[in-house]
């Protein structure tokens, strides 16, 4: 299995707007939607930042109590193998793609399907995987019941679940990855 991360090359990978308080995210997020307008990220609504922390406080939480390692206060995000769409998502894109044994499986948490519409209250379809946080294991046993969405409805067609999301709570597996040092695909 291989993480992959998709980010625009003239910003970098693994720079989250959750690292940052609030407001100051709110400010990048509108210099996004001014200075690149084509991309996906201009597209995110003005409550797109409290309801990220707000779903963000939701795995990390029931990734505790299912015994992960939180390691630092929010995510990096990653997806389980390459998704077409998000590859599309950025006016520069990139993408770095890592294999899973560099990562202590215990500090990695997955959804399936995008963490926002996964905890949604606005999706509410019965699908077993609405509302549930995964472990390594346990996507696993979900991979092998649905297949990746990816390719099944990369176009989202049949849902908002395009790909496995992947929640990397540990800095240390992709900071060598931030420096530009190590190839990217």
């Amino acid at each position: 299995m291989f993480l992959y991360h998709y980010f625009d090359e003239s910003v970098g990978p693994f720079v989250s707007l959750s690292d940052l308080p609030i407001d100051q995210a709110q400010a990048v997020l509108e210099t996004i939607k001014q200075t690149k307008p084509g991309s996906q990220s201009a597209q995110r609504q003005d409550t797109y930042v409290e309801y990220r922390r707000h779903c963000e406080q939701i795995i990390r939480t029931e990734f505790k109590r299912k015994g992960g390692l939180v390691k630092r206060p929010t995510p990096h995000y990653m997806v389980v193998e390459h998704s077409p769409w998000l590859s599309t998502w950025f006016e520069h894109s990139a993408c770095i793609k890592i294999p899973i044994e560099e990562f202590e499986r215990n500090t990695i948490s997955f959804t399936y399907g995008d963490s926002m519409p996964t905890f949604s209250p606005k999706v509410n379809d019965g699908k077993e995987y609405r509302h549930t946080l995964y472990t390594y294991d346990e996507i696993l046993t979900i991979i092998e019941k649905y297949g990746l969405p990816q390719t099944w409805n990369n176009d989202g067609q049949y849902g908002p679940e395009r790909y496995i999301e992947a929640h990397i709570w540990n800095d240390e597996p992709v900071n060598k990855y931030r420096d530009g040092s190590l190839p990217r695909i």
